[in-house]
């Protein structure tokens, strides 16, 4: 199958173009994407390089590249329009609409999204992060009664990620605890999360899945055999159960989506 070529450009960070592009493709089955992301293209010298990039690409394959823009700039995205590509704009496609229906004239300059911009949404930002790295893996007890969320499961079963994204995205103090084997041989929750019980919120995985992960981490060895994922995840599940701790499965889940599962089931909400 012919690789088609799929252009994620910005004059920012590429974070909007790369987000809705992606969502539009994955509408589409059995197609090889090429993806590639430009960020910061903002300049009509930067635009005119692109639209070389562009051209190449659609003469290698013969076929037009999907071309999906978040610049704000009329003179940057007219230079990019003249490309080889099928060139799809989201400021062209919504700006002038969201325009008549205010009554109003956009600022048309760059946006700040993924800028610092506000300072205390930024610090907001940090704090949370540096919360999130100050208390991962169980690392400290300190401060826990300051967190917004304490996530629960056994090794490798995306605790980490998860907390970061839900700091990163939502400000959320997010600290997590792993569950040890002596954690689980006992029917009492661990010491270090017992007094905050109520922010508790527990992640699971299906134990091939597991099984697969810690092979890569450490193979060959006791902690990435089949029988103790099983035992492990049934283990802590059972934990979970027990104390009514909410919780859900990791395996088939992005750490998007785990990240606004968690969000409603604990009612948090996004500090910025």
């Amino acid at each position: 199958m012919a690789r088609r070529s799929a252009f994620f450009i910005s004059d920012r960070t590429g974070i909007t173009s790369e987000s809705m592009g992606e969502a539009l493709l994955d509408q589409f089955e059995g197609v090889n994407f090429k993806r590639a992301t430009y960020p910061f293209v903002d300049t009509p010298e930067k635009a005119r390089a692109m639209v070389q990039i562009i051209n190449a690409a659609a003469a290698d394959s013969g076929l037009r590249p999907l071309v999906f823009t978040s610049i704000i700039s009329d003179e940057i995205r007219s230079i990019i329009k003249n490309c080889d590509g099928l060139h799809l704009s989201f400021f062209d496609a919504f700006l002038s609409t969201i325009e008549r229906e205010l009554g109003l004239t956009a600022r048309h300059s760059v946006g700040r999204t993924h800028g610092i911009g506000d300072t205390q949404r930024y610090d907001a930002r940090m704090e949370a992060v540096n919360f999130s790295l100050n208390h991962d893996d169980g690392i400290s007890g300190k401060d826990l009664k300051d967190a917004d969320v304490i996530l629960m499961g056994v090794s490798r079963s995306g605790k980490t990620p998860t907390c970061l994204y839900l700091a990163l995205q939502y400000g959320i103090r997010a600290a997590n605890y792993p569950l040890t084997p002596d954690d689980l041989e006992s029917s009492d929750l661990p010491r270090m999360v017992k007094p905050y019980k109520h922010k508790l919120y527990g992640l699971t995985i299906l134990p091939e899945r597991l099984q697969a992960i810690r092979h890569e981490r450490r193979p060959d060895s006791t902690y990435s055999q089949l029988n103790t994922c099983r035992r492990e995840v049934s283990d802590a599940q059972a934990m979970f159960r027990a104390h009514g701790i909410p919780f859900t499965n990791t395996t088939d889940k992005s750490v998007e989506e785990l990240a606004v599962s968690i969000m409603q089931a604990c009612q948090l909400k996004r500090r910025f």
